[in-house]
Parts: C-alpha cells; structure tokens; sequence
C-alpha cells in the first residue's frame, strides 16, 4: 500500500479525503492544530500524525525524511479572503514560501506524485489570497518532471467545510439571529466535500498513469448568495427576510471565475474534469468560453437543498 502524505491533513478537506480513500493508502498527516489533529487519531487510528507547519523548513525535512511518502497532497495554507488581504505577509509566508518548502522536500526525498490544493480565486486574481495561490499553481507546474510529478487542484467554494458560510449560518439559525449577507448580488461556485476529494484522487490517478504538470477542476455550479440564505431560513422555518447585509469584506468579488477566458484554449475535457495544461489543445473537447458563476448553470432550489445537507 502507497504512503501518502497530507500536508495540512487535519481540516475538512482531508478529513473528507481520509474518509473515502481510508482503506486505499498508508496514511500519514502534518498539521499545526494538535486537537484536529488528535480527533483525525482517535477518528482513523490507522493514520499517523505529525505536528508541524510548513515555514519551518528543518522540521519538514526531517517529518519527510521520516515518512518517504510515495503521494503528497499539500492541503496547508491560510485559507481566509480578508484574513490574507490585511496580513499580506503572513499570507505570503505561509501560503507561497511555505508551498516552497513543500516542494523543495519532495524533490529532495523524491516523491513520485505531488497534488497541491488550488482555489478559483488564482484565476484572474484580485485579492492577496488569489495571487498567493496563483504563484503557488506556477511554482507546481514549474516543478513538475518525469521523475517527479506536480499537478493542482483548482476549487471553488466547498459547502459545509469548517468556518464556511453554511454552518455558519446554521449556527446563527439555531442561536435565532440574522444571517449576515454580504451583497445580495454575490455569487459563488459551490460542490460538496464528495465531489472535491474526488477530484484529488482524480488528479493523484491521472499523475501515475500519464504526465503531471496541470491544473485540475470539475464543472459545478453557481449559488446566488441570497437564495441559499433564504433557502437554508426557509428549510428551518424562518422568515426569508431575517437576513442581515453587512458589506462586501477586504478581497472579496461579486463573482468568481473557475476558469479564465485566457486559459481556454488550454483545457481538456475529460469525464466530469476540467484539465488545464501547459500545451494548447488543437482539438474540440475543451472550453470555448470561461467557467465563471456568470456563466455557470445555477443551482436549484433542490439542489441548494441537497448541498447543504450533505
């Protein structure tokens, strides 16, 4: 059984991860937070967890040396909008020098497969978070070889992750307050925890059987911020208008895009997958225009539903 790695292997993301593929890999996990750490213990006692965090290059080292993983999946990063956008350095530190650190210990205990977490707000970025995560997908492409292969995976917004707006707002519903809108014109791209781990391992299989050196996404769809506020007051009985608009925060956008019209020419379509390479795609499978929450299909009422009860 292959060892793999997670880099930041105590949030949502890689819980979702450990909880589909557990009986898959040999697992091992680094994280700053010890209890998330201790509850991915008590929750899959096979796993072995590490404490760290990917500025301190030493211990990195040493953790990989440790392990001689045959994956890595780098899932560590500072992940808030307006958190990066008023702690530009710590933002920087963490989330570019630290992704540095990350590769530079897997070339040196050469690891075979390495998948780096993306974010729709690399693409055509405007906020400090989206250049942070734009220069990480360059430094992974960069990077990849024959011998050691790098791809990302590029998200939207992940529904029901830890600190994300619905259980945010779920919160706010049981503790009867308003829910705190930004914009009522705001929209994001939205697709469960099932869909974006899959999406990893997706992106894991196709760097063993072929060639690293591209950025992976899937199609999804757009969620008006409005309508899945009032959609989740009406699946608990309360009035639609019990909604509060605050302002947009520092970094934030009306709408995002997954895929930008200058990378078009340069996807793959391939099943459920959006494959962004470096070499231009001459034939029909591929994007003709970019992949935004404004040209996106939008989401149901039921799917709404669906997506926040997941």
């Amino acid at each position: 059984m292959k060892k793999l790695l997670i880099v930041g292997g105590s949030g949502t993301i890689a819980r979702a991860f450990l909880n589909e593929y557990y009986d898959h890999y040999d697992f091992h996990c680094i994280a700053r937070n010890e209890r998330h750490l201790a509850e991915i213990k008590r929750d899959f006692p096979m796993v072995d967890i590490y404490t760290g965090n990917i500025e301190n290059k030493t211990q990195l080292f040493y953790q990989f040396d440790k392990i001689r993983p045959d994956i890595v999946v780098h899932m560590a990063a500072m992940k808030h909008v307006n958190l990066v956008e008023e702690n530009p350095i710590q933002g920087a530190i963490i989330n570019v020098q630290g992704s540095l650190n990350v590769i530079e210990a897997c070339i040196r205990t050469d690891v075979p497969v390495t998948v780096g977490l993306s974010t729709d707000k690399a693409c055509a970025p405007e906020n400090v978070y989206g250049y942070t995560k734009s220069i990480l997908e360059s430094c992974f492409l960069e990077s990849n070889s024959d011998r050691n292969k790098f791809a990302c995976t590029r998200f939207a917004n992940v529904a029901l992750t830890s600190d994300s707006v619905i259980p945010l707002w779920k919160t706010l519903i049981k503790e009867d307050k308003p829910l705190k809108l930004t914009d009522i014109k705001m929209n994001r791209l939205m697709f469960s925890q099932k869909e974006a781990v899959s999406v990893i391992k997706k992106t894991i299989d196709i760097c063993e059987r072929d060639t690293g050196g591209f950025i992976a996404s899937t199609l999804m769809k757009s969620v008006n911020m409005k309508d899945l506020a009032e959609t989740l007051l009406e699946m608990y009985d309360k009035p639609k208008s019990n909604i509060k608009v605050v302002g947009i925060r520092p970094g934030e956008k009306l709408d995002e895009k997954l895929v930008s019209q200058k990378e078009c020419p340069y996807t793959y379509l391939e099943d459920d997958l959006i494959l962004i390479r470096q070499k231009e795609n001459k034939g029909k499978n591929k994007l003709e225009t970019e992949y935004s929450t404004l040209t996106a299909d939008v989401m149901t009422r039921l799917e709404i539903e669906k997506l926040c009860t997941k």
